[in-house]
């Protein structure tokens, strides 16, 4: 069943209003915009129609179930993507699928003893690292750090990035990219 006093609530909310806002808005009181929130009162067709179109939702997507309710939050290693990169020693692997949609994109890079992963140009966005296992050298626009394991690297990626694996053995790096870029 919907709770149409809280939908109504989360959308003024979204839309940044009060309730004497909303109210005013709908030459309504304050006091009936509680009442529906709390759902102690039901609202006509008529005014559930006009709050819907003074939030900016159209009657249907009101009564659509959310999107995010059937989203899966549990993510396994059967839901992951991985892709080699065998001419530059490593590989991806794509830990949420679909993370396109989502405001970040996380991912696990694992960079074979003298690899690296692909030189990344400047774009819009931030971006964040942790070293699971062995040691990189980030490369910020020609400026190397040396991050080992345990510690994490965060940047604006406004600049030429990579990472180069110079150790002896395999690195990993949890490296969460916003907005999605890899």
């Amino acid at each position: 069943m919907i709770d149409i006093g809280k939908k109504i609530r989360a959308l003024r909310l979204g839309n940044n209003l009060t309730q004497e806002e909303l109210a005013n808005r709908l030459e309504l009181t304050k006091g009936y915009i509680s009442q529906l929130e709390n759902n102690l009162t039901s609202p006509s067709i008529q005014t559930l129609f006009a709050i819907l179109e003074v939030l900016g939702v159209e009657v249907h997507e009101f009564f659509s179930k959310p999107e995010d309710e059937d989203a899966n939050i549990v993510f396994t290693k059967d839901d992951f993507y991985e892709k080699a990169f065998d001419d530059i020693g490593s590989v991806i692997s794509w830990i949420v699928p679909n993370a396109q949609k989502y405001e970040m994109e996380p991912i696990i890079i694992e960079i074979k003893p003298g690899g690296q992963s692909e030189i990344d140009d400047p774009h819009p966005g931030e971006e964040f690292g942790y070293v699971l296992e062995g040691q990189i050298t980030l490369v910020l626009n020609k400026k190397r750090y040396i991050v080992k394991k345990g510690e994490t690297f965060y940047y604006m990626a406004n600049k030429e990035h990579y990472l180069l694996n110079h150790g002896h053995s395999v690195a990993r790096v949890l490296w969460i990219s916003t907005p999605p870029m890899f």
